[in-house]
């Protein structure tokens, strides 16, 4: 691409500039229109058949490179919650929004309608382009300092030269802000409004989850079972927090004291780089004493990171628990650990170097229940219970299809007896049922706030929560195992 633009598209350009430029010398008259007053009778239609194919593959780059922005900003926490696709057989980081696609065709048609002129269209367009030159000129000293390293002195005769030379196009496009550049500075200031909501809403929201936080203290001091009840299964709690207890998880057992045996707190965050390898996307850590089976579990994406629809989370997760717990057995560390108030936490990955001895195969239990822990989770449960998941199952192919893969410890002599018990849990929790929990806030300003605060909240981030995807929709969390906790935000 970079050999076709220097080498095809660039010399191009400059003789279509310099032609155009002798035309008008010539021809001042023809100033509106002396793109195609210049173009010689006989080529005529053939350029405007060029110029419509090339107007189509600029407005398709447009389209992509909003999707990509708004992808990216959602990433990074400053835009509400949209519906990703991304398609095994597409390329690399292509993805389609079709909530943006229908925002992008009903302002392409209003402005179009409104305006009804293309002079008016040119110069907001005009408007929109040099003001994105300007701002990413301006912008670009950070990169010199803090991307490349280099000395301020370049930043500084970056600016006054590039900048400089801008600045002049920018104030040349400001007297067209009548004439159709006003819709460019109004659509930017809405979407400004937009993110700048979101992202005080929610932070106002996390800060709110980090201050009502259980201490690991009282949580330490509840003994082995937490003092509630204990079935069978696995129980994924869904947390922006990447330390200590969600209020969440107490606000459950408030109402119901019972839980299931195996606890994962699931944190994802996104990092500030483009793509997270595979082999470094999990971060395992442990809650408690080994006898409370709460593990926590961040998973890390950079901004540009797609989940794909297929990756099988639930079988990435429980080789990741099980990779931890024998690095943590067999004292394994190094510089991939660190320290927190919950205890060690380590980037693991589900085929470690070092084995997880858990086996994953298509089990024959479902058949012939010949299997030790799927007798034991049939044994626990009752028939009324089994004839219910049946007909889930037969209603939800996926999560039938999941109960056909099955992990089962391999035998191999472990260091602590301790280890290989820890094991079994995880992989009969995982048999028995796997359910998601997610919380279901509802937000509201206190009611001491100033009056601008209670307009953000109460009226403007509360219809973006509505009106967004729900973090079920976006985690790809089945309905049927999915449970939601609601809560009550003052913030």
């Amino acid at each position: 691409m970079q050999f076709a633009f220097c080498c095809v598209v660039y010399p191009c350009l400059v003789l279509q500039y310099m032609g155009q430029a002798a035309f008008l010398s010539k021809n001042f008259s023809a100033l509106p229109s002396s793109f195609y007053s210049s173009i010689p009778d006989p080529f005529f239609w053939p350029v405007l058949m060029m110029a419509m194919l090339a107007a189509m593959v600029a407005s398709q780059a447009v389209i992509f490179a909003t999707f990509s922005i708004v992808k990216q900003c959602y990433a990074l926490g400053c835009f509400p919650r949209v519906k990703i696709v991304h398609k095994p057989r597409w390329v690399l980081g292509q993805i389609y929004i079709p909530e943006i696609n229908w925002v992008v065709m009903i302002l392409t048609l209003a402005v179009t309608i409104c305006f009804q002129d293309t002079r008016h269209l040119a110069f907001a367009f005009g408007l929109a382009c040099m003001t994105l030159a300007f701002v990413t000129t301006w912008l670009m000293p950070l990169i010199i300092n803090f991307v490349w390293n280099r000395n301020i002195v370049f930043s500084v005769l970056f600016i006054l030269f590039f900048g400089t030379i801008e600045l002049v196009f920018v104030a040349s496009a400001l007297v067209k802000i009548p004439k159709g550049g006003w819709i460019t500075l109004l659509l930017s200031l809405f979407f400004t409004f937009i993110s700048y909501v979101w992202h005080y809403g929610s932070r106002k929201k996390y800060l709110c989850d980090q201050h009502n936080k259980v201490p690991m203290k009282s949580i330490l001091s509840l003994g082995p079972s937490l003092g509630i009840i204990k079935v069978p299964g696995m129980g994924l709690i869904y947390t922006e927090l990447a330390s200590g207890v969600p209020a969440t998880f107490t606000h459950f057992l408030t109402n119901l004291p019972a839980f299931y045996q195996v606890v994962v707190f699931v944190c994802c965050k996104t990092v500030p780089i483009p793509y997270v390898p595979q082999k470094e996307r999990y971060l395992i850590g442990r809650i408690g004493p080994k006898t409370y089976r709460m593990y926590r579990c961040i998973i890390r994406a950079g901004y540009k990171d797609v989940n794909k629809d297929g990756d099988d989370f639930e079988d990435e997760l429980v080789m990741s628990i099980a990779e931890f717990i024998q690095l943590e057995s067999e004292g394994y560390g190094g510089s991939n650990t660190d320290r927190s108030i919950d205890g060690r936490l380590a980037v693991v990955k589900a085929s470690n170097k070092f084995g997880t001895r858990l086996s994953r195969s298509i089990s024959e239990a479902n058949i012939a229940g010949s299997s030790r822990s799927q007798t034991t989770v049939t044994n626990s449960k009752s028939p009324a219970l089994l004839r219910l998941r049946a007909e889930y199952e037969q209603e939800l192919p996926r999560l039938s299809m999941r109960r056909m893969f099955q992990f089962r410890p391999m035998d191999t002599k472990f260091r602590q007896p301790q280890v290989k018990e820890e094991l079994f849990d995880l992989v009969n929790a995982k048999d028995a049922e796997v359910a998601y929990i997610v919380g279901h806030g509802h937000v509201k300003a206190k009611r001491n706030s100033v009056f601008v605060k209670r307009l953000v909240i109460n009226v403007a981030y509360s219809f973006l929560r509505k009106n967004c995807r729900s973090p079920g929709v976006m985690l790809n969390i089945p309905h049927i195992c999915l449970i939601k906790v609601g809560m009550n935000y003052y913030l």
